[in-house]
């Protein structure tokens, strides 16, 4: 599997299943809609009131399931963040190709963008004779990615 697969896989996908852990420490999970960047990041917007808001300021740690197209999926982890100025505005545009919308929710108050870089992702084809491909941060940086 090659880079180029793995995003026009991501990106075939408008929506992830997003699971955080609440401040009690039980697990809670919402469906996103999520945008891809050139280096794999996933940006989403959100209100900062909502409780999955809350809970990703408070531990940053992001675990998404994308897709399942005839038993494919991906499952992705990652550490969110809060970009800021040129930061940003790249990933909003990013976002913005997926989700046009996007633009008039700037108006509102309170809403905000995350972006979940990768630390690793795992990519499930059970229709292939070597199903699973694990991705460790290192390869999803390019030093070991085909």
């Amino acid at each position: 599997m090659t880079r180029l697969d793995l995003l026009s896989f991501l990106r075939k996908h408008r929506l992830g299943v997003l699971s955080t852990v609440s401040p009690a420490g039980e697990p809670e999970a919402a469906v996103v809609g999520i945008a891809i960047t050139d280096q794999l990041e996933i940006i989403f917007d959100t209100l900062d009131s909502t409780r999955k808001c809350v809970n990703l300021r408070r531990s940053p740690k992001i675990a998404f399931v994308i897709g399942w197209d005839n038993e494919i999926t991906v499952q992705y982890e990652g550490v969110a963040d809060e970009p800021k100025g040129g930061e940003l505005d790249r990933v909003k545009e990013a976002y913005f190709v997926t989700y046009p919308g996007g633009r008039e929710r700037q108006n509102w108050a309170g809403i905000t963008h995350f972006r979940v870089r990768p630390k690793w992702v795992r990519y499930s084809d059970f229709n292939t004779p070597l199903p699973i491909v694990e991705f460790s941060e290192d390869d999803l940086a390019g030093r070991n990615f085909v």
